[in-house]
């Protein structure tokens, strides 16, 4: 175990580069989309527009920051922060490789044995800031948006549960470490079909906690305006979308420790180059490039589902399909593998 400065130095520099990823995958995002729907992205700030980000952030911090009369000024500055902070917490638990492997030290900043718990607590309570900063706001819009989110993630917390619930029965563990070196595809080819049906159920529960397209009813713009967001300005809606977009990549890192391996390689890759299988950060990060760019195709692709279809996908759809993975996987343990 590292000492305690050495977990606070490792805590700065994973949200040091978490914020500097969301810098840059706003960049990414809409030069994806821009090709996607046949023109140009951002192009004009710095060679191939690469400092549009460092652009954005200036007139974030310099723009006016308005703050509405009737607000309650307290819960109004307190919820963005809200967002944030547990946004940035949550992604502590996940491994970026073997232990000691990044230059003599354990490349995460906190091995729990709950590990999986704690993400999903963390970041469950980060839906606090967006619910209090709607009803912070004393508008109509921002309150509903709000209520919208919150509903949204009581709904798709149930099918996020029950998918992780099957690889939680496969390996027996919470921690993020030992999932990943179990292997849950080294299994009984049986467990692959419950373990196909929790991958696609999380996958599309992950996509709604997170607001993403299809599900992005909180800050639907052509009913909200912009749903919780309308009444924020300057730094602090630059809170908000840093919260979302950390969120985006905890929901991938989640996702590639649960059902892809993790900080794992392919093993026959070693065969060429020795070890490069076990190589720290490399593979959990194009596993989550993968899955980011799969979000972004989404948004470009996907029309935005009504409210009632999205409480009828989680509640009717999702809900039971996970259920039905999870009892399936518990069936083929106990009686057939």
């Amino acid at each position: 175990m590292d000492p305690w400065y050495i977990t606070l130095i490792k805590a700065f520099l994973v949200s040091i580069a978490l914020l500097g990823g969301f810098a840059y995958l706003t960049l990414i995002q809409r030069k994806l989309l821009g090709r996607m729907q046949h023109r140009y992205g951002p192009n004009r700030v710095g060679p191939f527009g690469l400092l549009q980000p460092i652009a954005d952030a200036i007139k974030a911090i310099f723009k006016e920051d308005i703050v509405v009369t009737a607000a309650d000024k307290f819960v109004y500055y307190l919820a963005p922060f809200l967002s944030i902070s547990f946004a940035l917490v949550a992604f502590g638990a996940i491994p970026a490789g073997p232990a000691n492997s990044l230059f003599g030290f354990d490349p995460w900043v906190m091995d729990l044995d709950i590990g999986l718990l704690y993400v999903f607590a963390a970041t469950s309570i980060g839906v606090y800031g967006i619910f209090l900063g709607g009803w912070a706001s004393n508008n109509k819009y921002s309150l509903l948006g709000s209520l919208r989110s919150a509903a949204q993630m009581i709904s798709y917390e149930l099918g996020l549960g029950l998918s992780a619930l099957t690889v939680i029965l496969i390996t027996g563990s919470l921690n993020f470490r030992e999932i990943v070196d179990f292997n849950v595809w080294g299994m009984h080819p049986l467990l692959w079909i419950p373990l196909i049906i929790a991958f696609i159920t999380y996958f599309i529960s992950s996509t709604a906690e997170i607001n993403n397209t299809p599900f992005d009813l909180p800050e639907a713009e052509q009913e909200l305006v912009a749903g919780y967001l309308t009444e924020y300005s300057s730094i602090k809606w630059a809170l908000y979308m840093m919260a979302e977009y950390v969120n985006l990549f905890t929901a991938a890192a989640v996702l590639s420790s649960l059902f892809l391996g993790g900080w794992r390689g392919p093993a026959f890759l070693d065969q060429v180059i020795p070890g490069i299988s076990q190589w720290p950060l490399i593979w959990l990060l194009l596993k989550m490039a993968m899955i980011v760019f799969t979000f972004i195709w989404l948004q470009a692709t996907l029309p935005r589902f009504r409210y009632d279809q999205v409480m009828r996908i989680g509640w009717i759809w999702l809900f039971e399909i996970a259920l039905f993975a999870a009892l399936l996987t518990a069936a083929l343990i106990a009686f057939v593998v």
